[in-house]
């Protein structure tokens, strides 16, 4: 796979700060049931990195000591493979926290994952669920053959269960990815198309449609770089930057850690192998720190970030502002 960092690190990118941390988004591991085109963090079935007991631990002493923090972001790879992500969302959710599932759907359907959705229910965990179109063909390609389908029953079960309903408090959004190099459409338009192709086709309700920007890192990138794509790809996101987006952009009050407990100003940069250091190469872990030690401090910057900050903007929230034009489609 070709390294992308080197391609990266000269930017003109404006300086960044934290503020107060308030979402701690946490990754349990790269092991995941899907091996998807455009994943930033290369995760699959082969993979094997997952976050122990001790430092799940760790993280929850973190958040005990850390009152700015108000939502518990897991992730992954398939978070729910890790064998600590019920104790670890239970926990949180013991503790006043917003958690968050970042789900690919099809993992409800894995041997030894039927309850899993019960589980989120039960505990009123919002399920942020990756569904990168409302076409199946273009699902398929990018996630693999079967995938839309499972993910359609995936949807099914949890609307059965209650989530998306309105009045339930049971917080059901999805995740769209563009097909190949190109900016994400404006969301809202975009949400308008997949909620009236969900319903009429399948009778799907959710609550909204987060779009995001492929990220020019990991095999993503290395795709774009094998094609030739990856200068213009680079180009594309430069020449989209709008300053109005720096102000929210996720980093400033988002806190990300690998499966190792290691910090990182965002999950993109974890992938980059760029961590929050306290001195040269000596990199924090969520052991030693706690919210409020991290206020203030210069956020890692590099050719990447102009993926959060291109057109509409893109964040694990999904777009940061929403340019209004007729609705597209998610093949677009």
């Amino acid at each position: 796979m070709h390294a992308t960092l080197p391609l990266l690190s000269t930017t003109t990118f404006p300086a960044l700060a934290r503020r107060s941390v308030e979402v701690l988004q946490v990754n349990l591991g790269y092991r995941c049931n899907q091996s998807c085109l455009h994943c930033h963090v290369n995760a699959g079935p082969q993979r094997r990195e997952e976050m122990t007991a001790e430092t799940v631990d760790a993280v929850l002493a973190f958040v005990s000591a850390s009152p700015e923090v108000k939502a518990l972001d897991l992730t992954g790879g398939a978070p729910e493979l890790n064998p600590h992500f019920r104790r670890l969302a239970f926990a949180g959710r013991q503790r006043g926290l917003r958690v968050i599932d970042r789900c690919n759907l099809t993992i409800l359907e894995e041997p030894g994952h039927e309850d899993l959705a019960d589980f989120l229910a039960a505990h009123r965990i919002e399920v942020v669920a990756s569904l990168p179109c409302y076409i199946e063909d273009n699902v398929d390609q990018q996630r693999g053959k079967g995938s839309f389908a499972g993910s359609i029953r995936g949807l099914q079960r949890l609307n059965a269960l209650g989530y998306g309903a309105a009045g339930s408090g049971l917080q059901l959004n999805l995740v769209f990815n563009p097909q190949g190099p190109t900016l994400p459409p404006p969301q809202v338009a975009l949400a308008a198309a997949y909620r009236e192709h969900l319903g009429r086709e399948f009778g799907i309700v959710f609550n909204q449609l987060f779009t995001l920007a492929n990220m020019p890192i990991q095999r993503f990138g290395s795709v774009l770089v094998s094609r030739g794509q990856f200068n213009g790809y680079l180009q594309l996101l430069r020449a989209a930057h709008r300053e109005e987006n720096v102000e929210q952009v996720m980093c400033r009050n988002l806190l990300s850690v690998d499966w190792q407990g290691y910090l990182y100003d965002c999950d993109f940069n974890q992938q980059l192998g760029l961590p929050i250091s306290r001195s040269g190469t000596c990199r924090w872990h969520i052991s030693e720190i706690n919210a409020a030690a991290l206020e203030g401090r210069a956020i890692r910057v590099a050719e990447h970030c102009y993926g959060c900050t291109a057109g509409q903007g893109s964040s694990c929230g999904g777009a940061l502002g929403d340019e209004p034009v007729a609705a597209p489609t998610c093949g677009t």
